[in-house]
């Protein structure tokens, strides 16, 4: 953690769809290469990402803001610090809690949508 993290992801915070649209997620997948971090919209209080991930992230935290990750392709490993390793396969979620430390893992490219509180750093604290 603070180590800079710039050019590696690309990561966009912008929401890219407005409430009472329609989001086409396989279009929005075939678009784009893995790392890839979209935000896609609120709801209430949260901001709901599309994630195209392969290979791994840093080990990071959230101090102030849990973070919800759901697999709708692929697998997805989400390694916790202490030497726990979370498996997700396709349809599967996992909610990480505030201040954990984590990184996640993908073998092969894996389409994930992520929730969390608005105002997140998605690179973490």
């Amino acid at each position: 953690m603070g180590a800079s993290h710039e050019g590696r992801y690309d990561i966009h915070e912008d929401i890219k769809y407005e409430m009472s649209t329609v989001i086409d997620i396989p279009a929005e997948v075939a678009a784009h290469e893995p790392w890839f971090n979209q935000s896609l919209t609120t709801v209430n209080d949260s901001v709901v990402r599309l994630g195209i991930l392969h290979g791994e992230f840093h080990w990071h935290k959230h101090e102030r803001e849990d973070e919800f990750f759901l697999v709708l392709d692929g697998a997805l490993e989400i390694d916790i610090d202490g030497g726990t390793t979370v498996f997700l396969g396709k349809h599967q979620g996992y909610t990480v809690p505030r201040g954990v430390v984590h990184r996640t893992r993908a073998r092969n490219k894996v389409v994930v949508v992520m929730i969390e509180k608005a105002g997140v750093v998605p690179t973490g604290d």
